[in-house]
């Protein structure tokens, strides 16, 4: 398996990891599937998009950013890593997110930051196994399916120096 930068040319392959979770479950609190264009568009405009593949397919993707915007936030970046289904508990996740972090320590992330459905206790799990703790669960923040659901706030806290 390799993690490498998102091109424009994996626009297509990362859709169709993410529009079923999108569509399909509660992992999201997001019901607009994406179109090529617009994970393009995510691709140019992250601080950092990471595919994992192996054999040329496509396994899963991993993307930070700002967390809010304004200068006071600078330092703190949200992420978002989402696997095909096949690719789940093979170590895909673990490493897109090793080299995630390990970009964002190199660019002086004080903090990186999950917004984790609380419907969703495997992503919890996995964020936990790699040092995130729970900060905050907010209660019916989103909506979906009909029904109202937790989002769970979890953080790494990255720098050095505090």
């Amino acid at each position: 398996m390799i993690v490498r930068l998102a091109e424009p040319s994996d626009a297509e392959a990362i859709t169709l990891i993410q529009n079923p979770v999108i569509r399909d479950t509660a992992i999201t609190f997001n019901s607009e599937e994406k179109t090529p264009e617009m994970v393009r568009q995510a691709i140019r405009d992250c601080r950092l998009f990471l595919v994992a593949e192996e054999d040329g397919a496509l396994l899963g993707f991993a993307s930070y950013d700002q967390f809010r915007r304004g200068v006071g936030y600078a330092r703190a970046m949200e992420h978002t890593i989402v696997l095909a289904p096949e690719a789940r508990g093979k170590g895909a996740g673990r490493a897109l997110m090793q080299r995630l972090e390990a970009h964002a320590r190199a660019a002086g992330v004080g903090s990186l930051w999950a917004g984790v459905s609380g419907e969703n206790p495997h992503g919890v799990a996995f964020h936990a196994r790699l040092g995130f703790e729970e900060i905050a669960r907010l209660p019916k923040v989103g909506f979906k399916f009909g029904r109202w659901m937790d989002l769970v706030l979890m953080r790494k806290w990255l720098a050095e120096d505090e």
